[in-house]
């Protein structure tokens, strides 16, 4: 497994078409139990998957996120992408569009090299 997405239902879905597995969450409880046992279910010093992790978990590379989902992980999130570890983390709008007060990759882009085109 290269990819997994966490998010809305509706979401699940629509990746489960192109290949992509998932896993539906609806709260913050949710977001937190499903992230921590798909990032934390690989022990790489044992080099073995540990009982409660997600199946494939230690094979993926990227792991797609919700926006309101990266929101309710918050803090958890932030110490996971500075960490440097495998998966990457890629967030995207939900079903209801992008959340206020959010920039986009183009934004970010942007701020980052200083010129607007």
């Amino acid at each position: 497994m290269d990819y997994f997405f966490i998010g809305d239902p509706e979401l699940v879905t629509a990746f489960r078409f192109v290949g992509i597995q998932g896993q539906a969450v609806s709260s913050q409880d949710e977001a937190a139990a499903v992230f921590q046992k798909f990032t934390r279910g690989w022990d790489e010093t044992a080099g073995t998957v540990l009982p409660e992790a997600i199946p494939g978990a230690e094979n993926c590379r990227v792991l797609i996120l919700t926006e309101e989902t990266a929101g309710w992980l918050g803090e958890t999130l932030t110490e996971w992408q500075l960490s440097g570890s495998y998966p990457l983390v890629v967030e995207i709008p939900g079903t209801l569009g992008r959340l206020p007060g959010r920039k986009t990759l183009v934004d970010s882009i942007r701020e980052a090299i200083g010129v607007r085109v």
